[in-house]
């Protein structure tokens, strides 16, 4: 007898950008985490006012819930600090680039 697994998920267009809240549930962190993020340099929202006062009408490019998991991982599961985390995300992005035909 076979068991079978159904995935389930949903395309999204590189242009993709959410909210801070969308951004928040999808890495199960907290808006003050995100804040945090945004004032190190890892995340660049997408708004008129970058303030944490106007942070509930922030977007995110859609990689960046790829950024927050990369720097939750980093810092729950390997000790790392935002700093330190920061510094891998640049290093990552650049190795990156450099494997782009």
């Amino acid at each position: 007898m076979s068991s079978q697994h159904t995935l389930h998920g949903q395309l999204v267009e590189k242009e993709t950008v959410i909210t801070l809240e969308e951004l928040c549930r999808n890495c199960t962190v907290k808006a003050e985490e995100i804040m945090v993020m945004v004032e190190e340099g890892i995340l660049d929202p997408q708004c008129e006012h970058p303030e944490p006062a106007a942070a509930t009408e922030w977007h995110f490019h859609i990689s960046s819930v790829k950024r927050v998991k990369t720097v939750v991982h980093l810092q729950r599961d390997l000790g790392v600090n935002l700093p330190g985390a920061a510094l891998a995300l640049e290093l990552l992005d650049r190795i990156a680039e450099l494997k782009k035909p």
